[in-house]
């Protein structure tokens, strides 16, 4: 019996094979056997290792046929070897002289049942230096002894961070433990993972393990055959991603054939690994243009969750290294194509599994580097062209508002101080020569100053972060304080005031300076009739100011002195600070005015004034302003005006955006409700009923549309709601979304909150099922078991509206006309309730529009708008739902008096529902809070006391039910016969008491003595 075995599986490798034999016969160590499994091979392999074994007798030759692949070939040659050890050896590799010698020294001092050798790595096909070196050093690494489980968890285990490699020809194996492996191992073809399942499977069986890497007698050429990074097609990607689906469905086998937990856990940590060494793949060797085509390939074989969670961290990886070395995204970079097909990959949130959870964890790292990267990226592109400007209008903010799209208009962020958050997007006023500091007074001067000591620029303007030139040539109303009002800083505004760059531009250079208009105080901002009068107006600014200013102007500057006076007797003035000027007007005029606000600055004691008093500096300016370029006009600067309208935008701020949950390790279940401001104690009472019976091992995304619920009730919901881990409570408001559309109702039971449903499938665009349900409902089912109903590719589930279909039996009725003519139903008794849904959000967005659904909801010939809308553009896309989850009160008596007309079947299922109601909806005028003893309502009120609102709710009943006040209560009362302090009252009172027959009696005769009945 040989020492060692040698086997060496050959397929097609006859130009390398030769050198491989001869260095096996070149072995200073002679007690060998080499066995050649030659597997079909169709080149001259056969030739070659025949005449090898011709000439020395340790070499055999076992020939399969047909093909078997390489692990069946290794198995046959671990089969026929005789040696006390064996180890494989490829057929394009080679071994140097003493690597036998080496091995047998090693087993001499470590008998192991495994010996860990090293490597000598050759680049071969043009492999990547980086890529070479990385395999070398990680594959040369010297490993501790090791014995028993620990030996394969090393290699395996996730948790251990794979300390060793898994290549099964790096390794000298005793052969009873390999024969005994292989024995176990699968009989089925695998592919190119087979090392890893191999080593697997072997490194289970084996007791005792040593490494010696310093033994690197094994020559490995890197990047021959199939490894390296040599390009390949997505055909052929797609089939490495079958052989490495077997490999790891082969260990999942033995893993439990095993009845091993550990084994279990390691057949996991194999695909785990071996899935980012098969993405590599992707990412390094498949050209861009097959890239998609590859990656739909991968996500077949290993799902969508998988497969995400690899292309993300690509992204993390480049974008988090762009970052780290304060880079940015080249042109040609490929990484903002790959986050595309990243976020292509869609991994519902409602099936959690340890895979899914990985994709959400990498997918959020990603999101955020990437969202970092970009931004930075689209960032400094705009500084460079705002830098590039001739023409600046700096506009100041505070806050993160909206921006238009241009170059010119540039944001300048104020008030910053230790610790504030920088806007990305904007300057700061804190940077280089600044007065930064004084910003609580100053205000938006600030920014003026800072422009004045920092930019260069032919043009210098300045506007507010809500309040902008309009540049268009259209006259626009104002409100009496002399501005347009507007609501939103978007592309339609931009259009409507003429805010592009070009516009802007042809503009500004036609005029030497640009204002606000000279408004006439007389008819202005409450008609105080001159500039005096108006500051002294002003309750929170002190008069002695205006003058102490007024006084150090006239001392600095006399000969602004009649312009001073002009413009303070006057009745004209430009307000809101905003100017354009040329640049040596506008340094002119920085030189001029801040020494005179820092004047009064050193001569004023802030110490008593109120927030608004302080901002006095930014007030005076105003007037300076004012009087600076009434004096120009007067000495002819022959500086050319020009003034413009001011734009106030009431909602500068930008839209809510919603995001999806860090939320990974429950299934979630979106939930919608809509509500305003009166509605709160309602709505409360609604989440908690659902919340108190919803399966805890779900989280429950919780959000209200709304559009005036104040923040302390928000906050006050959130504070109650925190007993329920499980659940999120976010509010977001949709009035931008609803502007302009006329939303009305035809009915006065239903707000216009009730069209907040149709922008769900905006609002929520990561989810692809989301349950919606009304505020005057209570739930007693779980809703986690609604939110999972099969919706079987149909548009939403939803219970029909037994109330409409019993009005569709009226007779003479209406209703059938009005469902056949107006909403143009094919089937009305198919009409359905909506105010219970689950939607099928992703089907909705790919069939309609948020603009198609509220286009339609506009229709005036609606009787029950928003349902309506739903139920003529959803016909035969309802998938209809357990009448159970809808049961809607008996408001009226209508259950006796107009459900009875409906179809039978719908009746009697409407009725058996009423004994188990998952979901209670009080529709309809009679509610728990205006009647207490309207049906169901001790359910309501079971719920209602104990949430936050309970009292409110029960100031509404008394208020719904207070007695009315009699007519005759409201009429005066006639004047007393015998006043008070009457002497005859102590006659009168003890015979006749107040309130007594006898007293009304006498006051009845006498008011008919008297003719006053």
């Amino acid at each position: 019996m040989p020492k060692i075995s040698i086997v060496i599986p050959a397929y097609n490798v006859g130009s390398y094979l030769q050198e491989c034999l001869d260095s096996v016969r070149n072995q200073t160590f002679s007690d060998i056997e080499a066995i050649v499994v030659n597997d079909a091979s169709t080149d001259d392999v056969a030739q070659i290792a025949e005449a090898a074994a011709t000439q020395d007798p340790r070499i055999r030759v076992i020939t399969n046929n047909p093909n078997m692949g390489t692990h069946r070939t290794r198995m046959s040659g671990a089969e026929a070897a005789t040696g006390e050890y064996t180890f494989f050896l490829d057929g394009d590799d080679a071994l140097k002289p003493d690597m036998c010698e080496q091995l047998v020294q090693e087993l001499s001092q470590h008998p192991v049942d495994i010996l860990h050798y090293g490597l000598t790595v050759i680049g071969a096909n043009e492999l990547l230096q980086s890529e070479q070196e990385a395999f070398e050093s990680f594959n040369n690494t010297e490993i501790p002894d090791l014995s028993g489980e620990d030996i394969v968890r090393d290699i395996f285990d996730e948790s251990r961070g794979y300390k060793v490699d898994w290549r099964i020809t790096q390794r000298l194996y005793k052969t009873s433990v390999l024969k005994q492996a292989f024995a176990a191992m699968t009989k089925d073809r695998l592919g190119r993972s087979q090392d890893g399942y191999e080593c697997f499977v072997v490194s289970a069986f084996a007791k005792t393990y040593h490494s010696c890497k310093h033994c690197r007698g094994y020559v490995y050429y890197y990047g021959r055959g199939i490894s390296g990074t040599n390009t390949i097609s997505a055909k052929k990607y797609a089939k490495y991603c079958e052989h490495f689906k077997a490999d790891f469905d082969a260990s999942y086998e033995f893993a439990y054939t095993q009845h091993s937990d550990m084994l279990r856990s390691c057949a996991q940590g194999f695909q785990r690994k071996a899935t980012e060494i098969l993405a590599n793949d992707w990412a390094v060797r498949i050209p861009e243009d097959e890239k998609a085509e590859a990656l739909e390939s991968m996500q077949e074989v290993f799902g969508p969750a998988i497969t995400g969670r690899e292309i993300y961290r690509f992204v993390r990886d480049k974008a988090y290294a762009l970052l780290s070395a304060d880079q940015l995204i080249a042109p040609d970079d490929t990484l903002p194509n790959w986050f595309a097909m990243a976020n292509a990959i869609s991994v519902s949130t409602d099936q959690v599994s340890e895979d899914t959870i990985r994709f959400h964890e990498m997918k959020q790292i990603a999101t955020r580097h990437m969202t970092e990267l970009t931004e930075k990226t689209r960032n400094t592109k705009t500084f460079q062209k705002y830098n590039e400007q001739r023409i600046r209008l700096f506009f100041t903010t505070h806050k993160n508002v909206d921006t238009f799209d241009s170059a010119i208009m540039q944001p300048v962020q104020v008030g910053l101080h230790e610790g504030s958050y920088r806007f990305p997007w904007a300057f700061h006023d804190d940077e280089g020569e600044n007065i930064s500091d004084r910003n609580p007074r100053y205000c938006e001067l600030t920014t003026q100053y800072w422009a004045w000591k920092n930019v260069d620029a032919d043009y210098y303007g300045f506007c507010h972060y809500r309040r902008y030139f309009d540049f268009s040539d259209t006259p626009h109303k104002e409100n009496p304080y002399g501005e347009i009002m507007d609501d939103y800083i978007d592309a339609r505004a931009a259009k409507e005031y003429g805010l592009d760059d070009k516009n802007i531009e042809q503009i500004v250079r036609q005029y030497d300076v640009i204002t606000t208009p000279f408004g006439d105080l007389t008819k202005i901002i409450d008609k105080h009739g001159t500039p005096r009068a108006l500051w002294e107006a002003a309750p929170l600014l002190h008069d002695d100011d205006l003058l102490r200013c007024y006084r150090i102007l006239c001392k600095m500057y006399p000969d602004y002195k009649e312009d001073a006076d002009a413009f303070f007797k006057g009745n004209k003035a430009c307000f809101c600070n905003m100017f354009i000027m040329k640049k040596e007007i506008f340094f002119d005029y920085c030189s001029w005015m801040f020494p005179i606000l820092e004047e009064f600055d050193r001569n004023t004691n802030y110490s008593a004034y109120s927030k608004e008093a302080l901002r006095t500096p930014g007030h005076l300016s105003e007037r300076l302003l004012n009087i600076y370029l009434m004096h120009h006009k007067r000495i002819g600067s022959n500086w050319k005006f020009k003034e413009l309208q001011c734009v106030h935008f009431t909602n500068p701020e930008p839209a809510e955006e919603l995001k999806p949950l860090d939320v990974f390790d429950k299934p979630i279940v979106p939930v919608v409700f809509a509500a305003d401001d009166n509605y709160v104690p309602q709505l409360t009472t609604t989440v908690y009923s659902a919340m108190k019976n919803a399966d805890p091992t779900y989280f429950y995304d919780v959000v209200v549309l709304q559009r005036n619920i104040a923040w302390d009730k928000q906050e006050r919901l959130r504070d109650f709601f925190k007993q329920f881990p499980n659940m999120s409570l976010r509010f977001t408001n949709v009035e931008r979304e609803l502007s302009g559309y006329d939303l009305s109702t035809n009915n006065a039971h239903i707000s216009i909150e009730t069209y907040y449903r149709f922008l769900i499938q905006k609002l929520l665009p990561f989810y692809d099922k989301v349950l919606y349900l009304d505020s005057d409902i209570v739930i007693n089912g779980d809703i986690s078991k609604l939110y999972n109903t099969d919706l079987q590719g149909k548009l939403l589930g939803a219970i029909r509206d037994i109330d409409f279909l019993a009005n569709l039996n009226v007779k003479h009725g209406k209703r059938m006309g009005y469902a056949k003519n107006v909403l143009k139903m094919k089937n009305p008794y198919d009409y359905f309730q909506a105010g219970v849904l689950v939607l099928n959000t992703k089907a909705m967005r790919e069939r309609y529009t948020i603009k198609q659904w509220l286009t339609y909801a506009s229709n005036p010939a609606f009787i029950y708008n928003d349902q309506d809308v739903l139920n003529a553009h959803c016909e035969g896309e309802v998938l209809y739902l357990p009448w159970e989850w809808n049961v809607v009160h008996d408001c009226g008596g209508r259950v006796g008096n107009l459900f009875v007309q409906a179809p039978n079947d719908i009746y009697d299922a409407y009725m058996r529902s009423r004994n188990n109601p998952q979901i209670i909806h009080y529709a309809g005028f009679q509610k728990p809070w205006t009647d207490p003893d309207c049906d169901f309502a001790s359910i309501y009120w079971r719920y209602a006391r104990e949430t936050p609102f309970y009292e409110r709710l029960l100031k509404r009943v008394v208020k719904a039910n207070e007695p009315k006040i009699l007519e005759e209560a409201l009429r005066p009362k006639h004047e007393r016969a015998v006043e008070e302090d009457n002497p005859i009252r102590k006659i009168i009172d003890p015979l006749m008491p107040i309130g007594s027959k006898r007293r009304d009696t006498a006051k009845a005769i006498a008011r008919k003595l008297r003719g006053r009945e």
